[in-house]
């Protein structure tokens, strides 16, 4: 018996999503190690800002390791018990939330370092961006465990016990008022206000401090170069954090304002390899951007993947004129 033209379409669009994830997973791994690789080689990368970004690239890793295969099996629509459906669905949920909250915290590191630069150092410790980096675990595994405690579909699924077994979708397990009033509203339109507020304070101060420089210095061109590419890479950030992660979020505001309204697919597949894509991104964008850091991945590549001996770094080998060239850089 031959397949109908839907289920035909149907499984085309499937398959296309599962291409698409696999690649986005594949970059995602394989950047963000090349990050956390980077850090641990060069010791002049290992500061404070790094830790939050090695944070976030334990979280981009864990998006291309667990979060895509965990979506790609829960698009498959598998039958399952109830709360195990859930707690799939809540993994993806802990992942991503810590992904944005080492958004947020790299965010606020970058604002204190324009904005506090001689008390800089003495206010953010390693030892403290350790314990920020354990509260933005704890909290995204606290909020994103919600769901297992009572905030699910559980009671829509009418006498169903917990033996039994249903065909494990997302938003058959998951509530719409936790993911549009609690986890979006709540844990990504709050953090998103917060980086753009710190952001367009950063603009301020870097504005501020480039007219000064200018006027009392005659090394002010060199100095608005670094400071202008600065800049482009939190403008950036805030740009793609925004573009990735609203799509999906905006159609769950739909599913649940509007019931009879129908989202393709097509379409919600889109929004969510958007949401993936921006783990494959930020290598790109918080650390490729950085000269000694990129220097330090081509040795790794040609020592790793080449098999060709590194070559000596025309850079200094004391780690504070490093770690002053890497902070001038970002």
């Amino acid at each position: 018996m031959s397949s109908s033209p839907g289920i035909k379409r149907r499984e085309h669009v499937d398959m296309m999503y599962i291409s698409i994830e696999t690649a986005i997973a594949l970059a995602s791994v394989v950047g963000n190690v090349l990050v956390v690789l980077a850090v641990c080689v060069n010791r002049a990368l290992r500061n404070t800002t790094f830790c939050f970004i090695v944070s976030l690239a334990v979280a981009d890793i864990a998006v291309g390791v667990l979060v895509i295969p965990l979506a790609i099996v829960i698009s498959l629509e598998f039958n399952t018990q109830f709360y195990t459906c859930l707690f799939l669905s809540c993994l993806l949920l802990i992942i991503t939330q810590s992904s944005i909250l080492s958004l947020l915290a790299i965010a606020i590191d970058r604002y204190l370092r324009v904005k506090i630069p001689t008390r800089y150092s003495t206010i953010v410790t390693q030892r403290r961006a350790y314990v920020v980096v354990c509260l933005c675990w704890i909290l995204s595994f606290l909020t994103g465990l919600v769901p297992m405690i009572g905030w699910n579909n559980l009671d829509v699924q009418g006498n169903l016990s917990r033996s039994s077994n249903i065909v494990c979708e997302f938003t058959t397990v998951m509530r719409m008022d936790y993911m549009v009033y609690f986890n979006f509203f709540g844990w990504v339109v709050v953090p998103l206000s917060i980086m753009i507020a710190l952001y367009g304070e950063i603009f301020r101060v870097i504005r501020r401090q480039l007219n000064r420089r200018a006027e009392a210095t005659c090394d002010g061109d060199r100095y608005y170069r670094k400071e202008l590419k600065l800049a482009k890479s939190l403008a950036l950030v805030v740009f793609l954090f925004a573009v990735c992660w609203l799509p999906i979020h905006i159609m769950n505001c739909i599913t649940f304002f509007c019931p009879k309204c129908t989202i393709p697919k097509f379409a919600l597949y889109v929004g969510i390899f958007m949401s993936h894509v921006n783990s494959a991104l930020n290598p790109m964008v918080y650390a490729f951007r950085i000269k000694q850091f990129r220097m330090t991945v081509i040795q790794i590549t040609r020592r790793c993947v080449l098999c060709k001996p590194t070559e000596p770094t025309p850079c200094p080998t004391s780690t504070p004129a490093l770690t002053e060239k890497v902070d001038v850089n970002l």
